[in-house]
């Protein structure tokens, strides 16, 4: 049983929206494309950097900056760039000159305006990304290393794209201070690309959906110089948010509780440490529609209320475990997020034992999941792969025969919690795109069915429990409340699996 990806937001035009730490990993597939077996060398960039409060000339920096982009895409289709990794190198001289008298250790945030230009037309992406705290030896240089949030962007036309970087600013602030939002800033360093530079990053290619070559040459420009009527229909725009209204509650579930776990996920091959790096994630939610197959009774039910669906709560790029293409056992790149999600009861009508309609109401009760999205690369080809794993249990109530009610009492349910391993294949490219995602599970006997003496566990343990029992769930784009753009919020529905034939 496949289901159609929900398709990105349709519109002839680029559209950038920030996706919380989906891009700190080599190797991950984005829409209508995938990446290179192995992260390109970094680009090496001079720049020159300063403080807007400073008299001071500005002080010599470089900058390695290193980002996987698809070879191709689709048009509509989102690309999402990524691993990022942007590396600042000053000397301790020079930033002493920048910082207050007595900074031993700092954290800093980098902010880049990188240029995405096809067919005469551009857009500018917001690229924010995080460096851990850095001792400041006695001299020397120190290097900030950056990741962190990057967007992807969605072509309404087909063609060459470049991506460059232009200006970019360093905000430094002290690793031994309280993390509060409000505390200020030790120092904003503004850097600007030294002449000569064209802070060239990457370039795909997009072609028309399917896969097609537009007709002509990918380089004529798709708007006529000076415009002219439907000039926008194939230009490139930035969704704004509305600057006079307030951010509505586009996600009305709190952040996800518990650990992440990745056992489920596929293991690095043996060789060199992989190096695990924990993160706070980024709060986001979506919508996430399925159907449950239950083998012995042939039949299924829906998971989640079609009408009023609960949403699922995303902390996005929780942990990252990375291990680089070139060190001993091959690339090895991983992205956990959590994610929590409290469904309403089903409800369904089954033929137990071919003939006695039974109707039920389910309760699933499910534990902390975890999203894992990732590529393995030992040197023998290329793996990408999308998990998530939870565990769960059913409570049977409000049980009927026939019409007549039955009395399970109210505890009736699974013995144990079983695991729940949903795989993504070519279908789920991240989470904040979506996709369709199945698996298989063994539920396992009932206990506690039954009042007043009466033993129904060999009833329903016959009828419901066993192996080969599959799970279709479906999810949407993901809507990042805090993401200025808003795209995808609020988050957009999601197709019930098998509805649509695959394409």
């Amino acid at each position: 049983m496949h289901t159609q990806i929900p398709a990105a937001r349709a519109g002839r035009s680029v559209k950038v929206a920030s996706v919380a730490g989906l891009a700190l990993l080599a190797g991950l597939l984005s829409g209508g494309g995938s990446a290179a077996d192995e992260s390109p060398g970094p680009v090496s960039l001079a720049a020159a950097c300063g403080t807007e409060d400073s008299d001071a000339a500005a002080v010599a920096a470089t900058v390695a900056l290193s980002v996987d982009v698809p070879d191709t895409g689709e048009v509509d289709r989102p690309v999402q760039p990524g691993p990022v990794s942007f590396a600042l190198t000053l000397s301790r001289a020079d930033l002493a000159g920048l910082l207050p008298q007595g900074a031993e250790a700092v954290v800093s945030r980098a902010a880049l305006k990188v240029k995405v230009d096809q067919n005469g037309e551009s857009a500018v992406a917001s690229w924010e990304l995080n460096a851990p705290s850095t001792s400041l030896p006695a001299d020397g240089d120190v290097t900030l290393v950056h990741t962190g949030e990057v967007p992807y962007v969605t072509f309404g036309s087909a063609g060459d794209v470049d991506f460059s970087v232009g200006e970019f600013t360093v905000e430094l602030r002290s690793a031994t201070a309280a993390p509060e939002e409000s505390a200020p800033a030790l120092a904003t360093v503004t850097c600007r690309l030294k002449e000569g530079e064209n802070g060239h990053v990457a370039t795909t290619h997009v072609t028309a959906a399917g896969g097609s070559e537009p007709s002509g040459s990918p380089e004529t420009p798709a708007v006529p110089a000076g415009g002219g009527a439907g000039a926008r229909d194939k230009g490139i725009t930035v969704e704004p948010a509305a600057a006079d209204e307030e951010d509505p509650d586009f996600c009305p579930v709190e952040p996800p509780t518990g650990d992440v776990d990745a056992s489920e996920a596929p293991q690095p091959p043996p060789g060199a440490p992989v190096k695990v790096t924990e993160l706070p994630g980024v709060f986001m939610c979506a919508n996430a529609v399925g159907l449950a197959n239950v083998q012995k009774l042939n039949g299924a039910m829906i998971i989640n209320d079609l009408d009023a669906p609960a949403l699922i709560s995303v902390m996005s790029s929780k942990r990252i475990a990375n291990r680089k293409a070139s060190e001993a056992g091959g690339l090895y790149t991983r992205i956990d997020s959590l994610a929590n999600l409290k469904l309403p009861d089903a409800e369904s009508t089954f033929l137990t034992f071919g003939f006695q309609p039974v109707t039920a109401k389910v309760t699933f009760e499910n534990g902390p999941m975890t999203i894992s999205i990732g590529s393995i690369n030992p040197g023998t080809g290329k793996v990408d792969f999308s998990r998530v794993y939870f565990r769960q249990s059913l409570r049977l109530h409000d049980v009927k025969v026939n019409g007549t009610p039955l009395d399970v009492g109210n505890n009736c349910r699974t013995a144990t919690p079983f695991k729940v391993v949903l795989d993504g294949g070519d279908s789920y490219k991240n989470v904040a795109i979506g996709g369709l995602l199945e698996g298989e599970v063994d539920i396992p006997p009932f206990t506690g069915c039954g009042t007043g003496g009466e033993d129904l566990n060999p009833l329903f343990t016959a009828s419901l429990s066993g192996p080969g029992n599959r799970v279709f769930m479906n999810q949407a784009s993901t809507c990042i409340p805090t993401n200025p753009t808003r795209s995808y919020c609020p988050p957009p529905p999601a197709e019930l699996p098998g509805t649509k034939p695959a394409t």
